[in-house]
Order: C-alpha cells, then structure tokens, then sequence
C-alpha cells in the first residue's frame, strides 16, 4: 500500500482536482509522462485512497436550493451511545450536506441546505429537533457565499 506520494503525484493530484475531466493524455502532457506511465500513477492513487472519487459540481440556486444554514448543535448525553445514535439519525437527512463533529461551545457543526427559510424552519421543528438528545441548536444563516472550496486539499507543492 502506498502511503507516501512524491512531486510527480502532487502535480497529478493537482491537476485532477482543478480539473477531474482531464483525459489521460491531457494529464500526463501536464505533468510530463507518458500517457501509459501517468495512468499507472492516477490508479495506485485511487487504489491507495488518495483519491476517493470524481464529482460535479452542481449549482444548488440554479436548482432551487436557494438557502443553506449553519448550524450549531448541543447534545444532551442521555445514553451512552449517543454520538452514534446522532450520526444514524443525521445520514437518514438529505437536508443535512456537511456535519462535524468538534470542541468547543457545542458538539456538532452541521451545514444545512434546503430551497427555502419556511423549508428550512420546517425541517428544524418537525424532524432535526425531534431527534433523541438534541438540545440546543444556534442556526447561522448563510447571506452569500465568497469561497467554497470543500473538497479542496491546498497541495503544498513545495515541501
């Protein structure tokens, strides 16, 4: 299994994540290898987990999901599983796009996307604060969006 990657996986990681539609000879051109030798590469970073998957990025307004939220989230500690329990409960929630768990005022950070506020009020009460052990949520509505980049790694190159 590899667990190291050197210079020449960085400029292909790179590349790929700028632009995940490359062909393979458009990539090994970047990066100057051979088509042949370039494939080899991207597949031991795929079969080794550096790359995880290939996406489209979708434009949520175009599509209707005009309001996102972030939301913090209190647990009340009521079982001895309860982390467990929340993360079921929140995979079954297609409203819910990013959750993390972290340190701090609350246990959880939670990003939210939903077409509308009234839909978005609409999922608080009737199904996210009906979750067992949700105590307290503090909901940030998000006014416009100046940089995302989640699936970004920032590659350092110079190492």
């Amino acid at each position: 299994m590899q667990t190291r990657v050197d210079e020449l996986d960085l400029r292909i990681l790179a590349a790929l994540q700028n632009d995940g539609r490359l062909s393979n000879q458009d990539l090994a051109d970047q990066v100057a290898l051979s088509p042949s030798a370039c494939l080899r590469r991207v597949r031991s970073l795929e079969e080794n987990g550096f790359i995880r998957g290939y996406h489209a990025e979708l434009d949520a307004g175009l599509l209707g999901f005009e309001f996102e939220a972030v939301v913090h989230v209190t647990l009340d500690k009521v079982q001895d599983d309860w982390h467990e329990h929340f993360l079921r409960d929140i995979q079954r929630l297609r409203e819910v796009i990013s959750a993390y768990v972290v340190s701090g005022s609350c246990n959880y950070i939670l990003h939210i996307r939903t077409r509308t506020l009234a839909e978005f009020s609409k999922f608080l009460i009737d199904q996210f604060t009906k979750i067992p052990g949700v105590r307290d949520t503090c909901s940030f509505v998000v006014l416009h969006k100046y940089k995302s980049e989640a699936h970004h790694v920032p590659i350092d190159r110079d190492r």
